[in-house]
């Protein structure tokens, strides 16, 4: 649903998504795109708690693994504001859920953990859910599955097995959501492969594995487990600084991406 509402006098449930990667985000944006709501999306901690302090939201959706300051340290922030505190239901939308990294969220009073890649099922669960905390019963009842045509289960004999299996599992078996979101990522990938180059020429490699590990979700979801767990490695690369791993698969990555 637009940002900017619809209707005149309309006032429609804000949703917070904390997500600095756009291809991650515009997923999420097109999981919930049906659902009545105003989803307000920041890439960083700082622009969360601004849009928090105008108030209004009534459900947070966050990774952890953010630019500057973590998901974690929003969730440290949210514990200690009064403002705001846990009056809003929080969901963490991440790769890193450890069972570790889990039972610390459990001890942080988050709401609801949601492992990348999430399915558009499970997306729209997560905001019916937190906005039935409201007892709205507008919100309890589920909605029946779309008759629409592009909802049937994908049958394109020319899709490989990996993309034909990411629809059903990930786009609820919408073939023409994942042709959308795949066309929104193979934009992307261009500038990914920049941002990658860059950080291989400058030896950073922490932004390497930011953005790595966002790939990773990325391409999963599009059906490429593979290509996937290559940029898995390097994200375990980069978290050690091990140069030569890093370029090395980069290399593979890179090429991948560009024939997209």
């Amino acid at each position: 649903m637009p940002s900017d509402g619809q209707g005149i006098g309309m006032t429609l449930p804000r949703v917070l998504l904390v997500e600095d990667d756009s291809s991650i985000a515009r997923f999420v944006q097109m999981a919930l795109d049906e659902l009545p709501i105003e989803l307000v999306t920041c890439s960083n901690v700082p622009d969360a708690m601004d849009a928090l302090h105008r108030g209004g939201m009534q459900l947070i959706i966050t990774d952890l693994m953010l630019p500057g300051e973590s998901g974690m340290g929003l969730l440290q922030r949210l514990l200690s504001d009064p403002a705001i505190g846990y009056r809003v239901p929080v969901a963490v939308f991440s790769a890193g859920l450890t069972p570790a990294v889990r039972e610390q969220l459990q001890a942080m009073k988050v709401w609801r953990m949601l492992s990348k890649p999430a399915s558009v099922l499970e997306l729209e669960a997560c905001v019916r859910d937190a906005l039935s905390l409201n007892e709205d019963p507008a919100w309890s009842t589920p909605t029946p599955p779309s008759t629409d045509t592009h909802t049937t289960a994908y049958a394109d004999a020319a899709a490989a097995p990996d993309e034909a299996e990411a629809i059903a599992t990930h786009f609820a078996g919408d073939a023409f959501l994942f042709k959308a979101y795949r066309a929104s990522c193979v934009g992307q990938f261009p500038a990914d492969v920049k941002q990658g180059d860059a950080a291989c020429a400058a030896q950073d490699w922490q932004a390497l594995r930011r953005l790595t590990h966002s790939l990773a979700t990325v391409l999963l979801t599009l059906g490429y487990p593979t290509e996937s767990a290559r940029a898995r490695q390097i994200e375990d690369a980069a978290a050690q600084s091990a140069a030569g791993r890093c370029v090395e698969q980069w290399l593979v990555l890179r090429a991948f991406l560009l024939q997209l």
